[in-house]
C-alpha cells in the first residue's frame, strides 16, 4: 500500500509539473521540474527510421517526462535543421560523409551520437522467382541480355530500373552509365511504392529490378535476391561521377546537434545509449506497416516485451 501511495504522490507530481509553467519552446535539457522538456526528433521517409523514432519517443515521453515533437523531411533537410535549431537529433544516418563534413566539420553544430546498432544495406534486387528462372541472373555482368525482361513504358526502350525516392542515398544512375548497362532509373518516390512493386512481382511473376536495402520488415514475408555489383572497396565510391562500385556496408548512426548534446540532459542520454538490432527495428515496423498498430502502439508492444533491452538506454 505505502509503494502505491508513493506511485499516486509522483504520479501527481509529474502531472504538476507538466501543466505548470514553460512552453514547447523550453530548452529540451530543462531539468526535473523544469517545465515542459521538448526533444525535436527528425523523421525520415522510410518506415524503419519510423519504428526507431516510435520507440525513442515513446520512452522520451513515459520514462523521462519530455514532450517530443516530430520534423518530417528528406535526410539532407533533417540536417538543415541542427543549423535551424528545429531538429535536435536524427536517430538513423546512412553514412551521408558530405553532410558531416558541411554540419560537424566545418559548421561544427552537429556531432555524433554513436552507432544505433542497425547494419545497413543498399543494393539492387529482384524476386526470387526469377533467381530461380534465370540463375545467372544475379551476375551484373548477365544484366545486358536481360534488359527486354524489365523494359516498361517509362524506360524508354531500355531496361526499368526502379529506384525509390530520389532524396534516398542511391548512385544507381551512376553505376548505370559507369557500367555500361542498358537500363533507365525510374523514380517511385517512396518506400511504399518499392514494396508494392516487390509484393506484385512476387505475386504475378512479373520481372523487376529494384534498388531496395535492410533493415525491411519486408523480408520477412518475401524473398529478394541481391545482384552482385562489383565488389566494394574502400574509396571506390569517393567520386559517385565515376563510381563502379557497389554500395558499402553501412553502420548506421545517430546525429544531434550541437546545442542538444550541451543541453539534452537526459534526453540526449537517453538518444546516445539507444542501439538495438534490425530484428528490433523490423518487429516495430511490421506491426506499422502490416499489423497497421498506431507508432505509438507499436512502440509500447515492443517496449513491454523487450525491457531486458532497453532499461540499459534510461539515464540513472
Amino acid at each position: 500500500m505505502r509503494i502505491r501511495l508513493l506511485a499516486g504522490v509522483l504520479t501527481l507530481a509529474l502531472a504538476m509539473t507538466a501543466c505548470s509553467g514553460g512552453s514547447s519552446d523550453d530548452a529540451a535539457g530543462a531539468g526535473a521540474g523544469g517545465g515542459t522538456k521538448t526533444v525535436r526528433l527528425a523523421i525520415n521517409p522510410w518506415i524503419g527510421y519510423e519504428a526507431s523514432a516510435a520507440v525513442v519517443a515513446y520512452l522520451l515521453e513515459h520514462e523521462l517526462g519530455y514532450k517530443v515533437e516530430t520534423v518530417e523531411s528528406g535526410e539532407a533537410d533533417s540536417w538543415k535543421g541542427f543549423e535551424k535549431g528545429t531538429v535536435d537529433a536524427v536517430l538513423e544516418n546512412w553514412s551521408h560523409p558530405e553532410l558531416k563534413k558541411e554540419y560537424i566539420d566545418d559548421k561544427k553544430v552537429a556531432i555524433t551520437a554513436g552507432e544505433d546498432g542497425n547494419k545497413g544495406v543498399i543494393g539492387w534486387y529482384v524476386p526470387e522467382w526469377m533467381v530461380q528462372k534465370y540463375p545467372d541472373i544475379t551476375d551484373w555482368h548477365n544484366l545486358p541480355k536481360y534488359k527486354d525482361l524489365f523494359k516498361t513504358d517509362k524506360s524508354e526502350g531500355l531496361g526499368q530500373f526502379l529506384a525509390g525516392d530520389k532524396s534516398f542515398v542511391t548512385n544507381d544512375e551512376a553505376l548505370i552509365k559507369n557500367l555500361n548497362l542498358p537500363y533507365k532509373v525510374v523514380y517511385s518516390g517512396s518506400e511504399d511504392a518499392l514494396i508494392a512493386a516487390a509484393r506484385k512481382a512476387t505475386e504475378n511473376e512479373t520481372p523487376l529490378l529494384m534498388y531496395f536495402y535492410e533493415p525491411q520488415w519486408l523480408f520477412n514475408q518475401l524473398k529478394l535476391v541481391k545482384i552482385n555489383l562489383p565488389p566494394y572497396a574502400i574509396g571506390c565510391d569517393s567520386d559517385v561521377k565515376t563510381i563502379k562500385c557497389d554500395y558499402p556496408p553501412y553502420l548506421l548512426d545517430k546525429i544531434v546537434s550541437v546545442k542538444f548534446a550541451k543541453t539534452g540532459g537526459k534526453a540526449y542520454e537517453l538518444i546516445k545509449n539507444f542501439v538495438w538490432t534490425n530484428d528490433d527495428q523490423n518487429a516495430v515496423a511490421y506491426d506499422m506497416a502490416v499489423n497497421k498498430m498506431s507508432a505509438e502502439n507499436a512502440a509500447r508492444k515492443w517496449i513491454e516485451a523487450n525491457k531486458i533491452v532497453w532499461q540499459d538506454w534510461i539515464p540513472a
